[in-house]
């Protein structure tokens, strides 16, 4: 590919696949279609892959370097973050998810352990392996159960908004410290999700206009969703929201 970076001192990231896993996984056309959508988007809060090189027993991936690691670490480290961060984050989300989806890509896998954090404290989307181009409704299960919509869980047609309700996810996670639906068996898990069964903790303390803005993303109806440009316009988020996108910490 000639998208690899000119600067002689440009540092980047290897992501190292073996050829032999992707194979037993049969992963392999997720691979294709992970490189081939990364490789094409161009957005300050998505991770660039510039290209990828194999050999006889890996594939390997060249990817923008972000030094300041996985999300998840640092969420696990605070255990929960605060309004202004948590804010500031979803914003910068979801306008690289408007972006996604003008292109016609759905993620379909957003989760903490999917974000990265650059040298400025801007967050990436890091990880496009359950994404995909659409044109039309697609019903295939995917992503990580805490973070499926109803429609996924009861397989039916879905569309763009399961991102929608990802975010929803995400920002209770954030201000929380754990996912909403989350339970001790997988069953009660589907169970929760598919009722909408949305609790807010008193502890810790968050504000109504937080838990507004989430009650308004995860709905069941996905029709009914709050569009993530709508999501821009909400009091919590022009209150709280850094609109650099950048959190220092």
């Amino acid at each position: 590919m000639s998208t690899w970076p000119e600067r002689r001192d440009h540092i980047v990231a290897l992501k190292v696949l073996f050829k032999s896993q992707l194979k037993q996984f049969q992963v392999e056309h997720q691979i294709r279609r992970e490189v081939e959508i990364q490789s094409h988007l161009r957005h300050s809060n998505i991770l660039r892959l510039y290209g990828y090189f194999y050999d006889q027993k890996r594939v390997y991936l060249i990817l923008e370097y972000a030094p300041k690691g996985e999300l998840y670490k640092e969420l696990q480290k605070c255990k929960h973050f605060g309004e202004k961060r948590s804010a500031t984050y979803i914003a910068s989300l979801a306008r690289a998810l408007i972006y996604c989806h003008g292109k016609h890509v759905i993620h379909r896998d957003i989760k903490p352990e999917n974000l990265l954090i650059g040298a400025q404290g801007e967050l990436k989307i890091a990880d496009f392996g359950w994404a995909v181009h659409t044109f039309n409704r697609r019903k295939t299960m995917c992503g990580t159960l805490d973070y499926l919509p109803p429609e996924m869980v009861e397989s039916v047609e879905h569309d763009a908004s399961v991102d929608i309700w990802s975010l929803g996810v995400l920002c209770y996670e954030f201000l929380y410290g754990f996912p909403p639906f989350e339970a001790i068996e997988h069953s009660d898990t589907y169970q929760r999700i598919v009722q909408v069964d949305l609790k807010f903790p008193p502890k810790p303390l968050v504000s109504l206009p937080a838990k507004d803005l989430i009650s308004k993303m995860l709905v069941k109806d996905s029709t009914e969703r709050l569009p993530l440009h709508k999501l821009l316009e909400h009091p919590w988020i022009v209150q709280n929201a850094d609109p650099s996108g950048l959190y220092k910490f």
